[in-house]
């Protein structure tokens, strides 16, 4: 349904080191900076881009938004660790499991230096 996600930033080179590490621990490549000042990721058939807004205005993370990537346990622990690592913001509860309803997830939440939300989630399955 998707065709990509994009976040605003103030710092792309702050956001490159931020972005590089966590793609990097979840598999994926360092991001390209196109002609346009735009960093992109290219993951698993899809695409995720970081950029200064087009208005000229300062990015703002979105209050109620949250980004969301699918990785296993392992690789949602080395996401989060290397966001923290790297300008990120641990938020919420530490990665683990959390259930409710029917479900099982195992999530790491953090956010990126602009505020951006991003969740690690996997889908537990007993």
């Amino acid at each position: 349904m998707y065709s990509h996600m994009m976040v605003g930033s103030n710092d792309i080179a702050r956001s490159k080191t931020f972005y590089d590490a966590t793609f990097i621990a979840m598999g994926g490549k360092e991001g390209i900076l196109d002609p346009k000042g735009r960093l992109i990721y290219m993951h698993n058939g899809s695409l995720f881009l970081v950029t200064p807004p087009i208005d000229g205005k300062p990015a703002t993370a979105g209050n109620g938004c949250t980004v969301g990537f699918a990785m296993t346990p392992e690789v949602a622990d080395a996401w989060h660790a290397a966001g923290v690592a790297n300008g990120g913001t641990a938020i919420e509860d530490a990665p683990g499991i959390r259930e409710g309803g029917a479900m099982k997830l195992y999530l790491a939440y953090l956010r990126d230096p602009d505020g951006n939300k991003l969740c690690a989630l996997h889908r537990v399955t007993d």
